[in-house]
């Protein structure tokens, strides 16, 4: 058991390091909680969105950053965070995400035993070459990032005191062998974890949206033993709320005043309501007008049911929202018996669906893939929260509308972060 009193951190001064940063998503949820953070991304979009938002930002690659310049990076972050790439290790389709599983999981031994970033580099080519995703390696950063820290001048060799990664559920078992190597063998200069995994769901954190996630928290030994996020909002079960309310169609209507929402109906779990979409979108805020009743369908397979398309009414909370979400179909509210098609989410009710700020400052292109990618703010902040030892965010944590940077500080984050104030130089990656 830590001695750490409660709602002071285990650390002191926390700094996140976000790899695969995305638009911002963790790194809000940081900023919201006061907790600094410097993320790392690829893209030139996401860049950008994190750029006019005001987040700290490297455009770079990953793998280049840690074999390159890691000694550039802040010495004093001590939290490591990230969701890598997850689509080579799918149990769909013919095994290949089966078989890039069992490599990986012999290069994390192999990483934690001691290899030499040459041997691994040299490995990961070879699979390359026979035919694997290049994508394979990208998951492995996290466990590098760590293994690189106790290596490092600059910081004094110092490790990583807390870990935090997330991703679909088809990594849990990445993360469940990651959490056997950090506990069991340690990093090869002997630090060891207390880690836990776990497969979350997102609603239960106050997310309006079905969404589940693999998580992965450790703890350098000697500061406790993490423990998953408690939830705060009951599970969203789709059979029990359509067998009390019917088909989605018959509910496209406010309620009467004497009708109790379903979400609202007490079951003496103490937990509150699970959040719908007309909790995050019904209400104007910033320069969101709100939305009437209404119903979404979704434009993919719902419920592992590839063909099967998802409609939901406001009521519920949203399927998850992925890269296709400006596609998903709206229904609006006309008259008592006629609905029309309505205009389709905008990019700011898209990010609200996700938990981000309203008025968050989404740019570049491919919002809606960044909007789906994104780690939902509210969900890391829960993440960190639990990491952290700090109090349990609530959803007004990432009401108030979001303050986009001034043109001169996105000028100076974009100088820090590409070279110059208002363009990409050559040390940026090249979408090839």
């Amino acid at each position: 058991m830590t001695s750490t009193p409660p709602h002071q951190s285990i650390l002191d001064k926390p700094f996140v390091l976000d790899l695969f940063a995305g638009p911002g998503g963790l790194d809000v949820a940081g900023h919201r909680m006061g907790i600094p953070s410097l993320g790392l991304e690829w893209d030139r979009s996401a860049c950008l969105t994190r750029y006019a938002a005001g987040l700290d930002t490297l455009h770079a690659d990953v793998s280049a950053i840690r074999r390159d310049s890691f000694e550039s990076l802040p010495p004093e972050i001590n939290v490591l965070a990230g969701g890598p790439p997850c689509q080579t290790y799918s149990v769909a389709g013919r095994g290949a995400g089966r078989k890039a599983l069992e490599d990986v999981k012999t290069l994390i031994n192999e990483l934690a035993a001691g290899a030499s970033d040459e041997d691994i580099d040299k490995k990961l080519k070879a699979l390359e070459a026979r035919g694997g995703d290049p994508r394979t390696a990208l998951v492995l950063e996290p466990l590098r990032y760590a293994i690189q820290a106790t290596r490092s001048p600059n910081r004094g060799n110092r490790p990583f005191d807390v870990i935090v990664l997330e991703q679909v559920p088809a990594v849990a078992e990445v993360w469940r062998h990651y959490a056997r190597a950090l506990q069991e063998r340690g990093l090869p200069d002997g630090t060891r974890y207390k880690v836990v995994v776990a497969v979350l769901a997102t609603e239960t954190y106050g997310v309006p949206q079905t969404r589940s996630r693999a998580v992965l928290m450790a703890r350098r030994e000697g500061l406790g033993a993490p423990s998953l996020p408690t939830p705060t909002h009951r599970a969203y079960e789709p059979r029990e709320w359509k067998r009390r309310n019917g088909l989605p169609e018959a509910r496209l209507r406010q309620p009467t005043l004497d009708e109790e929402p379903e979400a609202d109906r007490e079951n003496g779990d103490g937990r509150a309501p699970w959040r719908s979409m007309r909790d995050a979108l019904g209400t104007p805020v910033g320069t969101h007008p709100g939305r009437g009743p209404f119903l979404v369908r979704s434009n993919y397979g719902s419920s592992g049911v590839p063909g099967r398309r998802g409609v939901r009414t406001d009521q519920q909370p949203a399927t998850t929202v992925t890269g296709r979400i400006s596609r998903f179909v709206v229904f609006e509210h006309l008259t008592d018996d006629i609905v029309y098609e309505g205009r389709r989410f905008s990019m700011n009710e898209a990010g609200m669906l996700q938990s981000f700020p309203p008025d968050y400052p989404w740019s570049g292109t491919a919002q809606s893939q960044q909007v789906g990618n994104a780690v939902p703010p509210l969900f890391g902040a829960h993440l960190l929260s639990a990491a952290l030892d700090l109090p349990a965010p609530t959803p007004e944590t990432l009401r108030k509308p979001w303050v986009p940077a001034t043109e001169e500080q996105r000028a100076k984050l974009r100088s820090h972060g590409c070279g110059t104030a208002d363009d990409c130089t050559a040390r940026c990656p090249r979408p090839e």
